[in-house]
C-alpha cells in the first residue's frame, strides 16, 4: 500500500521560505512522476508543481513560477518543495501526489494516484 506523507508546512512571514517534504513508501519510488498541489479554504485544489520520475522534467504553475522548486531524491524516496518568495496567497493546505502511469509529470489531478494527508502552510503579511 503508497503512503505519502508530508511534513514541513507551518507559518511564514511574506517574502520568507519554507521547504516541504514528502516521504513515500510502499511502492517502487523511481517509476513515478510526482506532484504538489495545494489546496485554500473554500477553493478548488490547484496544481503547483511536478517531476518526473528522475527529475529531468519539472512543470510549474504559472503563480508560483520562479519562486518555487520541485526536486527529488530517488534513494531517499523522497520529493520536495523549496517556496521562497512566500505571498498571502501561498496559504493553503499542500499535498503531494504520486503518478505511477509512466506519463510525463502533469498538471491535472486526474493523473495522480496516490496522494498524502496535506500539511499546512500559511503566510502572513
Amino acid at each position: 500500500q503508497v503512503q505519502l506523507v508530508e511534513s514541513g508546512g507551518g507559518s511564514a512571514q511574506a517574502g520568507g521560505s519554507l521547504r516541504l517534504s514528502c516521504a513515500a513508501s510502499g511502492r517502487t519510488f523511481s517509476n513515478c512522476a510526482m506532484g504538489w498541489f495545494r489546496q485554500a479554504p473554500g477553493k478548488e485544489r490547484k496544481f503547483v508543481a511536478a517531476v518526473s520520475w528522475n527529475g529531468g522534467r519539472t512543470v510549474y504553475g504559472d503563480s508560483v513560477k520562479g519562486r518555487f522548486t520541485i526536486s527529488r531524491d530517488n534513494p531517499k524516496n523522497a520529493v520536495y518543495l523549496q517556496m521562497n518568495s512566500l505571498k498571502p496567497e501561498d496559504t493553503a493546505v499542500y499535498y503531494c501526489a504520486g503518478d505511477w502511469s509512466t506519463a510525463p509529470p502533469s498538471p491535472l489531478i486526474s493523473e495522480y494516484d496516490y496522494w498524502g494527508q496535506g500539511t499546512q502552510v500559511t503566510v502572513s503579511s
